[in-house]
């Protein structure tokens, strides 16, 4: 929502932000042991997070996993059971909501079908009690960051899908919370203009300087969009990390599978000399490097990938590591990249995807042939749970 001229070093500014790695640095929102059940089902379930001024932060987990029922917590729709919600040091128990300085953007966006763009952006100024001039200013300046400053008169049903959720993202930043609390904000878009609001979401985060924290259920979106993700499963936060160090390196089978698509073997660890361990599996003898691999004789899981392997119709040279040999099951052609779906054995399927790199394919391959698959010793990742 930038202009090319005036946007920020993004990669510079995203690469460098980090104050979870300094002991010195509060965080703006603490959820401290916060539980919440409702009758005898707990939705919470004794979670602890620290997100900080600035941060983008995803929560990220199936539907039920209790990510939407966090969010409202700190917006004040729902009361915790047990545990605290601090924001800038303050216990948020005894403030309700329409005085605690969030506000939220849900899902259906809400607006008012009987206002105009303009007025649905002034709607909350005017609660607050602004003046006329300053709603004017601030409307205006609202219009000109979501760049429709020529629908300011339309109605929402004169609006498409992108622009009805520019409104909704315009009202809740126009009275400039120090926390936005985004429910699902881009599942009502068709996937093209997902994708492009996505970075228009970081570009404009970064340029208010807000805090964003927002539930989603898809993995793609919580990976471009967040500094952190915090995992949801069950009520409860498994795994908290950067998008990269969540995706390469899981914590548990759990996080790796739900992330994006992902090749386990089960197997025991033969020999470890660190950091080259062995291992022994039903589908084969592997060879990985892996520091925290434990110790010989234990039973673990290697996760690798499907972009981290190769596959071809020609066998491997001799000395190639972490070779299996199969059949082309099924293929889904996606257009930038293939999957292919390999029977390494009976009732045994795994998924390599391969980038299309060039637009012809000299020796395409089809289904039912024989290939070979390989990859990597520092491919995968052993997991112990």
């Amino acid at each position: 929502m930038t202009t090319k001229a005036a946007r920020p070093n993004i990669g510079a500014i995203r690469s460098s932000f980090a104050p979870w790695n300094d002991p010195g640095t509060k965080p703006l929102v603490r959820f401290d042991g916060v539980t919440k059940r409702f009758g005898d089902q707990i939705a919470v379930d004794n979670v602890s997070l620290d997100i900080y001024e600035r941060e983008f932060f995803a929560l990220l987990g199936p539907s039920g996993c209790g990510k939407t029922t966090l969010m409202r917590m700190l917006a004040g729709f729902e009361t915790p059971d047990a545990g605290r919600i601090m924001l800038g040091g303050v216990d948020l128990a005894d403030t309700p909501p329409h005085k605690r300085p969030v506000n939220m953007m849900f899902q259906s966006y809400a607006l008012f079908p009987h206002l105009s763009v303009a007025g649905n952006i002034a709607f909350g100024l005017k609660m607050e009690g602004l003046k006329k001039v300053a709603i004017t200013d601030r409307v205006n300046e609202m219009l000109k960051l979501v760049k429709l400053e020529a629908y300011a008169a339309r109605m929402p049903h004169q609006l498409s899908g992108g622009q009805r959720q520019r409104v909704a993202l315009a009202r809740a930043i126009a009275r400039k919370p120090r926390v936005l609390l985004l429910d699902e904000p881009l599942a009502a878009l068709d996937k093209k203009l997902r994708e492009e609001t996505q970075f228009e979401l970081t570009d404009l985060q970064m340029e208010l300087g807000i805090t964003f924290l927002t539930v989603t259920h898809d993995q793609d979106e919580a990976m471009v969009l967040a500094d952190r993700i915090g995992v949801m499963d069950q009520g409860r936060i498994v795994q908290i990390g950067p998008p990269t160090e969540v995706y390469e390196a899981p914590n548990s089978r759990g996080v790796a599978e739900f992330l994006g698509d992902i090749n386990i073997f089960e197997g025991i660890v033969e020999t470890f000399n660190s950091p080259v361990a062995s291992l022994k599996s039903a589908d084969g003898h592997f060879k990985v490097v892996d520091e925290d691999c434990p110790a010989g004789g234990a039973t673990v899981w290697l996760a690798v990938r499907p972009e981290k392997m190769r596959i071809s119709p020609k066998a491997p040279p001799k000395g190639t590591a972490n070779v299996l040999a199969g059949e082309i099951w099924d293929i889904g052609y996606l257009g930038d990249w293939t999957t292919y779906i390999v029977e390494i054995g009976p009732n045994r399927l795994i998924r390599v995807a391969q980038a299309n790199a060039s637009r012809i394919v000299e020796h395409p391959l089809s289904w039912d042939d024989k290939v070979w698959v390989s990859f990597d010793a520092d491919a995968g990742v052993v997991l112990t749970r």
